[in-house]
């Protein structure tokens, strides 16, 4: 056999093992009956609170009857969380590389980030409404910056978080600091970048979600969709939002989960 097709045979056996696992009763039986029981909780609350809660059938009437609608102000609102992310991430690495790198910056710039997070972006967004006009750009700008603090901390952490002995073999050969930044700290932070991207990724859309709130000349979007709906006493359409959002969110954390298994495969943290 070659090494190619030995290495596969465990890797298959991995792959059946997972299935067999997922497939198990333990593993989706208690969400399945938790999921029951918020059902059952939800339809006795409406029922006799119709103006606190919709009833399920409502919510998923809307979703049924009305599935472009959705899909369309979903897409709008998973773009700008995902643009947002983008302009975020490589802003926190920039940022986290350099910090890691020099103890003088690292004094000026940490700080800043810190109050920076601190601000509740509620306060900021409309301020950038007025900076930047009702389009997309102010939106993407909230929803880096809702994500911006997460990913900095834990990848200067991870960039940072190199055993001395190791450091030091390094410096031995005589490596660079381009080789020591991409070949140990680099490795060395990526847990810690998936730990902050498992947070960030539906962070995201509550960023997004927050800046169409405040945009008050915002066409499309599902913040748009539950601003407008709310103030017409549209819940059936606020919580169809709600579940679009949630299933979002769910599907981002799945993909986060999935590649981090996929890269992290090395790493203790996956070995189970």
């Amino acid at each position: 056999m070659s090494p190619r097709g030995a290495r596969g045979v465990p890797g298959e056996r991995r792959a059946r093992r997972a299935a067999r696992l997922a497939l198990h009763p333990r593993r989706w039986l208690p969400t399945a009956v938790a999921l029951l029981v918020a059902a059952l909780a939800w339809r006795h609350v409406a029922r006799g609170n119709p103006y606190v809660l919709p009833a399920l059938g409502a919510v998923g009437g809307q979703l049924v009857d009305e599935p472009l609608f959705y899909l369309s102000n979903a897409w709008v609102t998973l773009s700008e969380a995902l643009l947002g992310l983008g302009l975020g991430a490589v802003a926190a690495f920039a940022v986290a590389v350099v910090v890691s790198e020099s103890l003088l910056l690292r004094r000026a710039l940490m700080p800043l980030a810190v109050v920076l997070n601190v601000t509740p972006v509620v306060a900021i967004a409309p301020a950038l409404t007025v900076a930047f006009g009702f389009g997309v750009f102010p939106k993407v700008l909230v929803a880096a910056l809702t994500t911006f603090f997460p990913l900095l901390m834990n990848t200067a952490t991870g960039l940072r978080s190199v055993r001395r002995e190791v450091l030091q073999v390094f410096r031995t050969v005589h490596a660079s600091r381009w080789d020591v930044l991409v070949r140990l700290r680099f490795p060395s932070a990526l847990p810690f970048v998936f730990a902050a991207l498992r947070v960030v990724f539906p962070l995201s859309l509550v960023g997004a979600i927050v800046a169409e709130f405040t945009a008050p000349g915002a066409a499309a979007g599902l913040g748009t969709v539950i601003s407008v709906a709310s103030q017409n006493s549209q819940l059936d359409r606020v919580f169809a939002s709600i579940a679009c959002l949630a299933l979002m969110g769910t599907l981002l954390l799945a993909v986060v989960t999935a590649v981090e298994r996929r890269v992290l495969s090395w790493h203790s943290s996956q070995q189970r």
